[in-house]
């Protein structure tokens, strides 16, 4: 059965870091929504007089933020049917919190959960310090406002749940604090197969 992968979780986290490291154990198609989005955002943004790198404003949200789910849904939606894994990262906190949202997304090609194996890794760090340091060491111009605004990002910072009907055993929480993530790896992979 087709295995549909969540990798969610705050900037930081190593969400996409994990995916990859995951994809090259196994045949598996890694969709990241910073990826994807990336071209049309920067595009919008600048049309509209904004930071192209801006990934954390009001504005941003308001201009980019859906579009970004509904091209990597899309991607992934359009992959399902291949008989690969797809490992899909982003945030999506608020599409984890609509339990309606998954089924509805499935339904979009004609699929149900029971057609699909869907499967959520809520990857996090041990420590707020450590999700700094990680956010500063990637020196990226996206993390930027995280950095400038760091007590209000701070509040994505915490535990998260997935109101999806899943089992219960569809869903784990990945502790990603190692800079080694091959034991991290291995237990998403094993979390996959079991």
């Amino acid at each position: 059965m087709n295995k549909l992968v969540f990798f969610l979780g705050p900037g930081g986290a190593g969400k996409t870091s994990l995916a990859k490291a995951v994809a090259t154990r196994r045949k598996a198609v890694v969709l990241d929504m910073d990826i994807l989005l990336r071209p049309a955002s920067d595009v919008i943004m600048t049309l509209h007089g904004l930071d192209p790198t801006d990934r954390d404003s009001a504005e941003y949200k308001q201009l980019c933020r859906d579009l970004g789910y509904r091209i990597t849904m899309d991607a992934a939606l359009d992959n399902l049917p291949l008989g690969t894994d797809i490992l899909v990262v982003g945030p999506f906190t608020k599409e984890a919190e609509d339990p309606g949202w998954i089924e509805s997304e499935l339904a979009r090609i004609g699929y149900t959960l029971q057609d699909v194996e869907v499967k959520v890794v809520l990857v996090k760090l041990a420590n707020e310090a450590l999700y700094r340091q990680r956010i500063i060491d990637r020196q990226s111009p996206l993390d930027d406002w995280k950095l400038e605004h760091w007590d209000q990002f701070r509040l994505a910072l915490g535990s998260r749940t997935v109101a999806w009907p899943l089992p219960p055993a569809h869903i784990t929480v990945i502790d990603n604090s190692n800079p080694d993530m091959s034991a991290a790896a291995a237990a998403v992979e094993h979390f996959m197969d079991a």
